[in-house]
Formats: structure tokens, C-alpha cells, sequence
């Protein structure tokens, strides 16, 4: 590790110096440089520099040194050792996983906001849109964008010009309270683009900004809200289950409150959809094992800024890729132009990604940094589409650790195996 130069910061506001990275930065630069540079540590050995990074830190929630700082260097010593061996980020990425092959990920365009992060009375955070039927990410882009200027259109008419005001995230917030009108305004906008039953809907309901007492408030932002009209944990499950019986709904995020494991373990257990944990999981590992255990979710949602170093990232994958579980790379709400994300969903060909709609520069960058990276493979990857949940694993041998559509999955994978070998499809796995 060789010609370092001093990182430095600035502060985002000067009246406010707590929300500033100089501590990040001194930190880097006084503590965390001199000693990985004295290490001698080659820097395409990720996993060591790593653990020296965190047996720096010496605090279980890097508490000394800040995850900020220790990211920051993870990441810019992932791209070195990508340098030192001369090969782009995301191959390097897929060697440090023990990926061969590669996946294009389905984007999932946040298009519509709610939630907390809009001022409208939306309770539920984000409605996505998600172009499986695609045949490149290439095309993906195209159906999203189109779709999304489709939705634009469809809600200036129905709401008027100050609804098309866009959000952290680049989406929507019309002023509307029922989360059934949301889902309805994404299926005219899909049909009005002319792709119905190519792209398929996502949620990211954020539902512990709006649990009380156990209960869901889907007025939550309403300081007069009726209590009596809040919804239990069964109530909101049932809510659900109509809303992807009518609606082309494929993923719900964080349907319930963060420690409402038996409402999770519930509504995966009897739908056959994604259902993935951000604030239930917070890619910490003992949450995680937990979720594995009781079959709360069956997908990851993964960001590098909670696991704090992309060795643990990469074994969070590897935990969930183990139990046949989905994982969605995500992108932050306030976000910057650093596309490492881009490469890190090839790499780990997770088949999913989430990073906003295809709007505002700081989400674009990532979606622009994978159509590069498609046009470099020149179709040596493989778009994920319908198959987006599944990624690329390697699937275990006993099918009794799988579940649900996986396993239906697989039994179809294998009928088609034995046909190729000559063996007919009537043997059962």
C-alpha cells in the first residue's frame, strides 16, 4: 500500500458540526493510515485487511474508530486490490465471493414515496416497480424509465402539477392516504407504457415508523388519527395477502414493526412472495441467524453502511445464500455519487438491486455504472429477470432446506437436468 495521500473532509452544514465526517476523516488519517500502511498487508487480501481494521477498532459495534471510517477504508482497499490484480471491481468482488459466472441485477425503481421520507399522508415508505420481464438490464432501464414518466403523466392528471415533486429517493408523493390507490396508479402507469405482466411491483412498507403499541397506524401522520382504527399485526397480514392477490406484488419489505418476529414467520409462511428485512435484520448477523431460525423473512436487504466492512458484507450473503435466501442490495436515502454498490450487486450476482428511481443524479450513477458494466461483459452475464430472488447459488443438495417457491424452483431445474441427460422427466427430486 503505497502513495497515500491525506483525505479531506468537509462539513455538510457549519452551523451543525455533529452531522459532519471530519471525526471520520481524522480518524482515517491519524489512526487507521499509518498503521494499515506499516502493516504491510497486501491489499488484495480483503479478508485480512479487514480483520486488521476491525481488531483496530477492538469494539464489537466499531464504537472506537466509527463504521464510517472503517467503510470508507474497506472500500477504497477493495478498489486497490481490484488495481493491484488489474481487473474491474466487480470481477474482483466475484473472485473474494467465489463467483465464476456473473448476473445482471433487476432494478427495483422506488417511483412512488410515503412514509417518512414524504410529506404526504402515504403511511406505507415506497411502491416499486420491477422489470422482470426484461431481457438486459439494458432494456430494464428502458421499461422503468418509461414507466416511470408514464406514472408522472398519470398522476400530474389525476393530482396536479405539485404531486410530481420528487422525493430523497426520486420518487412521487402524491397526497393520498390509501395505500390501494398507490398500488392502483403504478398498475395504470405499467399498462399505459404497455408493460403489463413485464413489470412486476415491490413494497418497502416501513411499518415500525408506524406501530404503536403493537398496533398499525396507517395515519400515523395524522396527530388525530383513531385509535380504534389501528390495525393488529393479523389485521395488516390480511391486508397484505389482498393487496398481492389482486396486485402483481413479487416483494414486500419490513411489513411489520422491527421486533414483530411472529407477524414476519406469519405472513411468510403463507405467501409465496419475497418478504425481506431491513429494520427487522439490520444486516447484523445474530438478527439474521434469528431470522433463519423462525423463518421470519427469506431475503437479506444488504448495506455495506450496516455491516461497516465488505468482508462482512460478503459473509452476510454467504449467510443467507446458504439457506436459499434472496438478497437485495440497497443503496442509503441520502446518498452520494460512489457507484461501489453497482459493482458489489454484480459481483455478488445477487439478482436484485435497490437504488432508487431512475431519477436524481446520486441514483442514476449506480444504474448508469451497471449499464457500463453490461456493455463490458458484452453478454458473458446473464440478466436475472424472473429469477431475480435466486441469484446465482449453488443450491443444496437436501431440498428440505429450502422452502416455498425455491423448492418448486428447483424440482423444475432438476426435471429439465435429467431430460438433457437422456433420463426422462418423470423422476422426482
Amino acid at each position: 500500500m503505497q502513495n497515500y495521500r491525506p483525505i479531506y473532509g468537509v462539513l455538510p452544514y457549519s452551523h451543525a458540526p455533529d452531522t459532519s465526517v471530519s471525526k471520520a476523516v481524522s480518524n482515517i488519517n491519524d489512526i487507521i493510515a499509518p498503521k494499515l500502511l506499516a502493516s504491510g498487508l497486501d491489499e488484495s487480501d480483503q479478508t485480512a485487511v479487514d480483520q486488521f481494521l476491525l481488531s483496530l477498532d477492538g469494539t464489537e459495534n466499531k464504537d472506537k474508530l466509527g463504521a464510517n471510517a472503517i467503510l470508507g477504508v474497506s472500500m477504497a482497499v477493495c478498489r486497490a486490490g481490484a488495481a493491484k490484480k488489474g481487473v474491474p471491481l466487480y470481477r474482483h468482488i466475484a473472485d473474494l465471493a467465489g463467483n465464476k459466472n456473473l448476473i445482471l441485477p433487476v432494478p427495483a425503481f422506488n417511483v412512488i414515496n410515503g412514509g417518512s421520507h414524504a410529506g404526504n399522508k402515504l403511511a406505507m415508505q415506497e411502491f416499486m416497480i420491477l422489470p422482470t420481464g426484461a431481457k438486459s438490464f439494458t432494456e430494464a432501464m428502458k421499461m422503468g424509465s418509461e414507466t416511470y414518466h408514464h406514472l408522472k403523466a398519470v398522476i400530474k392528471k389525476k393530482y396536479g402539477q405539485d404531486a410530481c415533486n420528487v422525493g430523497d429517493e426520486g420518487g412521487f408523493a402524491p397526497n393520498i392516504l390509501d395505500n390501494m390507490e398507490g398500488l392502483d396508479l403504478l398498475v395504470q402507469a405499467i399498462e399505459t407504457a404497455g408493460y403489463t405482466g413485464k413489470i412486476k411491483i415491490g413494497m418497502d412498507v416501513a411499518a415500525s415508523e408506524f406501530c404503536k403499541d403493537g398496533k398499525y397506524d396507517l395515519d400515523f401522520k395524522n396527530k388525530n388519527s383513531n385509535p380504534k382504527d389501528y390495525l393488529s399485526p393479523e389485521a395488516l397480514g390480511d391486508l397484505y395477502k389482498d393487496m398481492v392477490a389482486k396486485y402483481p406484488i413479487v416483494s414486500i419489505e419490513d411489513p411489520f414493526d422491527q421486533d414483530d418476529w411472529s407477524a414476519y414467520t406469519s405472513l411468510t409462511g403463507a405467501t409465496p412472495i419475497q418478504i425481506v428485512g431491513d429494520d427487522l435484520l439490520v444486516t447484523n448477523p445474530k438478527r439474521v441467524q434469528k431470522g433463519i431460525d423462525i423463518k421470519a423473512c427469506n431475503c437479506l436487504l444488504l448495506k455495506v453502511n450496516q455491516i461497516g466492512s465488505i468482508t462482512e458484507a460478503i459473509q452476510a450473503w454467504k449467510m443467507s445464500k446458504d439457506v436459499s435466501w434472496g438478497v437485495m442490495v440497497s443503496h442509503r436515502s441520502g446518498e452520494t455519487e460512489d457507484t461501489f454498490i453497482a459493482d458489489l450487486v454484480v459481483g455478488l450476482c445477487t439478482g436484485q438491486i435497490k437504488t432508487g428511481a431512475p431519477c436524481r443524479s446520486e441514483r442514476l450513477a449506480k444504474y448508469n455504472q451497471i449499464l457500463r458494466i453490461e456493455e463490458e461483459l458484452a453478454g458473458s452475464a446473464t440478466y436475472a429477470g424472473e429469477k431475480f430472488r435466486f441469484g446465482i447459488y449453488q443450491y443444496p443438495s437436501s431440498l428440505d432446506k429450502c422452502y416455498g417457491e425455491k423448492v418448486r424452483y428447483e424440482q423444475v431445474k432438476c426435471r429439465e437436468r435429467e431430460r438433457e441427460r437422456g433420463g426422462g422427466g418423470g423422476k422426482r427430486h
